[in-house]
């Protein structure tokens, strides 16, 4: 590894301004080891290393080195997009002139992001297309007849919600495989022949554990077969795992069925069948809005057990909604003469049978391992069966089917300690890991504000007035360049309303526009405020005047209403522990420290954070709080704050 990072090695005569990162090699190496050790591993448990690499230490390179020059295939899963067309575009080119040396790396995504053929020509047969799509359906004729890869994403153009690309992607449930009239130009086809040969797997986590979880049902995979796996942006790996090995029955799901359903008779089948199977389907879609108008018209997530004592003929309901399916399977399998696609179409109507029997069946729910849920939302029903804990699949489906198994964030540890990840994820103390603080100067570069004590608590019925002032006093001080985060809409919402009429600043707020386009315009200007929830937490990334204030309205504690959640907490209840201390807490410190860390992108940047939340101080668990954050210089009073920004 010194041969690449260390000074004078080969990095630096290819990276301009390179300078060597201590942590960045300790890094490289210690990945390069445990890829080794799970090499010479006999016992079928994977070598597992968690490392944490600040913000500037370059871990993205630090692991693709070794992984490289490992011999082995390898997968990348990471959280975003943003970062696998990193990876690909830009440190796959340039490691390919620093090892000099050609590297087999592919891109695979869902498949859902590729245009299936076979679904493409039948939508511009179909007389009934729209003048609207007309153009967008020339420019797709045009972009087929030039690409490679069938991707939507060099379809820049097209909008995220476009009612056109979900008629024409390649959906799993709809795929003919060998028995499509199409399958010698199917470009997902084409993409798992290019991944047999590839050494370098870049794959999102969703792809990854959706894998994993048709690999535990045993029907087939989607990846080949691979040696080792690294994780980069794993502290999301629990929620995504969670979702991959559950079970899920939804009002949407069931309508999308019977729509395909519908426009496939319409071209299959004579007036007779067509009448009989769609009149079938359409009483089933009744049956539907029967079990659906058994759940309470208030919106949100909750356990499904205590509704059930509430709810009349919810059995007689559940089982006609379930032979329903049944039938509407059968039905499905006797057209299969017209094409394979009918045998999809009940393989679709069995697995939602299944899965509506596994969640709604009275004995099963509160069972323990599984918590049993509903979300009500305006239209639609959904009922889901989610593991309390998915340490055992992870033990199960990944630990013991991989070589090596690396996992990385810039944020892994609370208080300085990997207890919290491991726990969730089910690995031992004898992990080894690795902590690498941010290069970066935030002690000479940062202030972190928080208000004094008199300021009220985030609890208190005054805190919303108070905190509307409070950011507007500091925007003021910071002239814009602000980036300010909220745990909720409500919160965002009132204080945008509030800066409106008062701040000469441009206010951009999440919603307005597209994600992208609001940080593009943010990126633009060097005065301009932005105003955002939820996913600006993380994977925001700009650097230089344009940012040069992060706000933060309150500790991210997550609502404890959510039923998982709940199940969660009451589980670590059960065994002994002390769930705020043990999950709460530490869950609210990882995104903390992702909303802090949108601050300092590189070594010029400089800055303020400021959180409005008095409860570090004021409360004990406030020093877990304060451990975990970057080494800035704290300050409680305004006039701190204005001295910082008035040597810009």
């Amino acid at each position: 590894m010194k041969r690449v990072f260390a000074s004078g090695g080969k990095l630096s005569g290819r990276l301009k301004g390179f300078e060597p990162r201590a942590g960045q090699q300790e890094m490289a190496e210690a990945v390069a080891d445990i890829l080794h050790d799970g090499a010479e591993r006999v016992d079928g448990r994977a070598s597992l290393l968690l490392v944490e690499a600040e913000t500037g230490i370059g871990k993205t390179l630090a692991y693709l080195v070794p992984a490289l020059l490992s011999g082995q295939r390898i997968v990348i899963s990471t959280a975003t997009i943003n970062l696998q067309d990193q990876i690909l575009k830009k440190e796959i080119p340039l490691l390919e002139k620093v090892l000099e040396t050609d590297i087999p790396a592919l891109c695979i995504k869902g498949r859902q992001n590729y245009l299936c053929h076979y679904r493409w020509f039948q939508h511009r047969s179909n007389p009934q297309t729209s003048l609207v799509e007309s153009s967008d359906e020339e420019k797709i004729e045009q972009w087929l007849s030039k690409t490679e890869s069938g991707d939507r994403a060099e379809l820049s153009w097209l909008p995220d919600r476009s009612p056109l690309w979900p008629k024409i992607s390649a959906q799993s449930n709809q795929c003919l495989g060998g028995d499509c009239p199409e399958f010698s130009l199917c470009f997902v086809n084409r993409l798992r022949k290019q991944a047999g040969t590839a050494r370098l797997l870049i794959v999102n986590h969703h792809l990854f554990f959706s894998d994993l979880a048709l690999r535990q049902a045993g029907f087939g995979e989607i990846l080949p077969r691979y040696h080792s796996v690294v994780f980069d942006e794993a502290h999301h790996l629990e929620n995504v795992a969670t979702n991959f090995f559950g079970k899920h029955f939804s009002h949407y799901q069931l309508l999308d069925l019977i729509g395909d359903l519908e426009r496939q008779a319409e071209a299959d089948l004579p007036a007779s069948g067509f009448d009989s199977l769609v009149g079938y389907a359409r009483g089933l879609k009744q049956r539907l809005d029967v079990f659906a108008a058994l759940f309470p018209a208030q919106r949100g997530r909750y356990p499904l057990a205590p509704l059930l004592d509430t709810i009349d003929g919810w059995q007689e309901a559940v089982d006609n909604l379930a032979n329903g399916l049944e039938q509407l399977a059968e039905r499905c399998v006797k057209q299969a003469s017209h094409g394979e696609i009918w045998n999809l179409f009940a393989d679709r109507a069995g697995e939602l049978q299944q899965n509506l029997l596994h969640i709604a069946g009275v004995e099963q729910v509160g069972a323990g391992y599984f918590i049993h849920w509903y979300e009500r939302r305006e239209r639609t029903v959904s009922l889901s069966a989610t593991p309390v804990k998915v340490a055992e699949e992870l033990e199960s489906c990944l630990y013991n089917s991989v070589q090596s198994c690396i996992m990385t964030s810039a944020t892994l540890t609370t208080g300085g300690d990997f207890k919290y990840m491991r726990e969730r994820l089910g690995i031992d103390e004898t992990c080894k890991t690795l902590c690498l603080q941010s290069p970066f100067d935030y002690k000479g570069r940062t202030l972190l504000y928080v208000p004094k004590h008199g300021f009220p608590e985030a609890t208190a019925g005054n805190y919303g007035n108070s905190l509307c002032d409070r950011i507007f006093e500091l925007l003021k001080i910071s002239r814009g360049r602000a980036l300010v985060l909220f745990t909720s809409f409500r919160a965002m919402d009132m204080v945008a309303d509030f800066l409106e009429s008062r701040l000469s600043y441009p206010v951009l707020v999440q919603g307005t526009a597209s994600r992208q386009a609001l940080l593009e315009q943010f990126r633009e200007t060097n005065d301009s405020v932005l105003l955002a929830v939820a996913s600006f937490w993380e994977g925001v990334d700009v650097s230089g005047d344009s940012l040069s204030c992060v706000l933060i309205d309150k500790l991210p504690f997550e609502v404890p209403t959510d039923p998982v959640i709940q199940a969660r907490m009451k589980a670590i209840e059960e065994d002994g522990g002390k769930p705020f201390f043990q999950f709460q807490v530490p869950r609210a410190i990882l995104t903390l420290r992702q909303g802090v860390g949108r601050l300092m992108r590189s070594t010029s940047d400089r800055g303020v954070i400021g959180i409005m939340d008095i409860r570090l101080y004021s409360k004990g668990y406030g020093r877990m709080f304060r451990t975990s954050l970057p080494p800035s210089p704290v300050v409680r009073r305004l006039e701190d704050v204005e001295e910082f920004f008035a040597t810009d």
